[in-house]
């Protein structure tokens, strides 16, 4: 082992506590996707956290949500190493008065307390270990974003930019409850759906209306109908609203529609078969139209192979064995991957039940994890 690698390692090794301590800090700040304020408080902990090892970071403001930051060690130019984690939870304002940061002897819990609180940790900390490791031949950035939860509609412009040109993306969102990382993940879409009709009595003049709710249901039956499970395609419509009386020809109705699939390829088709099933009069009187609310790319297998066999070894010679593993949940790494820059995901610390009451994160994973993390970085510096 280099006397770099040797430095970072053994510093981590010391730092469980420290650790412990900013994830506290970080799950003790509400951090709604829609609370700018509390996302950007969290951005501000950690930029404290980072300060501490003179990292400076670079804030780019967002109306709306939380400002985009960027932190750097290495030299300022060069493909780097693209660190990402989100600072944004699905929990609402107020969570943390009735159920703040808590632990016991071998777990942390608390709002975020896994997606991904405990993976911004171990970015923050792995830059402030590779610090230690003396002159690195690329840059190492870490890109923190504050709208991941609700489709990173703001981020994904600053996350494509940061990995255009990179040699690696490593997210930091949780390892996963087997203790594996993530190799590759499915993409989605949620499609808002609206149906307008003419209403009319359902009783006195039934003829003369139509029906809204009757055009959905027949789309919602075709929609569902392009779910392939062979591919990897699933279609559900989730949510569904429509009409104004039981009695009434229904003038209006609305849906929800979550995609999934495996394959980048396979996007473009399926949208456009989406579109025609909205576009076709099934009823005559009712038109409707379809729009895309959030759309996550997926993160194909063959873009995180060399990662993982290179986090697999590195992680055998710190004592812990671990397997690519696949989820059908989104996530910025899509994006990344998307691009065709090599990707792996899952590299934050150990957690479960994530988006519950019940969020989890295994402690004993904080250094490891992110020792891994570092060692893995400082191997592609030998390639390099």
């Amino acid at each position: 082992m280099s006397l770099a690698k040797t430095a970072a390692l053994e510093w981590l090794a010391t730092q469980r506590e420290p650790m412990t301590l900013l994830l506290q800090r970080l799950v003790d700040t509400d951090s709604n996707s829609y609370d700018k304020a509390g996302v950007d408080a969290v951005g501000t902990v950690l930029a404290a956290a980072l300060a501490e090892d003179g990292i400076e970071v670079a804030r780019t403001p967002v109306a709306d949500f939380g400002d985009v930051l960027v932190a750097q060690v290495g030299p300022a130019t060069g493909a780097a190493v693209l660190l990402l984690g989100h600072r944004d939870t699905v929990f609402p304002p107020g969570t943390v008065a009735s159920r703040g940061f808590t632990r016991d002897a071998s777990q942390a819990y608390g709002p975020g307390v896994a997606d991904m609180k405990g993976g911004l940790v171990a970015s923050c900390f792995a830059l402030r270990a590779l610090k230690r490791a003396g002159e690195l031949p690329f840059p190492v950035r870490v890109l923190y974003t504050g709208d991941e939860e609700i489709g990173s509609g703001t981020a994904r412009p600053h996350l494509e930019a940061a990995a255009r040109g990179a040699r690696a993306v490593l997210n930091c969102e949780p390892g996963r409850v087997s203790g594996n990382v993530v190799k590759a993940r499915k993409g989605g879409a949620t499609l808002a759906i609206s149906v307008s009709g003419r209403a009319a009595h359902a009783g006195v003049s039934h003829a003369e209306g139509a029906s809204a709710i009757q055009a959905l249901a027949l789309k919602v039956a075709k929609l569902h109908a392009l779910t392939d499970y062979a591919r990897g395609i699933t279609t559900n419509v989730g949510l569904i609203e429509g009409g104004t009386s039981s009695n009434t020809v229904a003038p209006s109705a609305t849906a929800r529609l979550d995609v999934r699939f495996v394959a980048l390829a396979d996007w473009p088709a399926l949208q456009a078969r989406i579109e025609a099933i909205i576009a076709e009069v099934e009823v005559p009187g009712t038109t409707a139209r379809v729009e895309p609310t959030c759309l996550f790319l997926p993160m194909e297998a063959h873009l995180s192979h060399d990662l993982l066999a290179l986090y697999q070894r590195e992680a055998e010679d710190l004592g812990f064995s671990v397997e690519g593993e696949f989820t059908g949940g989104c996530a910025d790494s899509g994006f990344t991957a998307s691009l065709g820059v090599p990707t792996l995901c899952g590299l934050g610390p150990v957690g479960g039940k994530v988006h519950t009451d019940a969020e989890f994160l295994v402690l004993d994973t904080l250094v490891p994890r992110t020792q891994a993390l570092v060692a893995t970085i400082l191997a592609l510096a030998v390639k390099a």
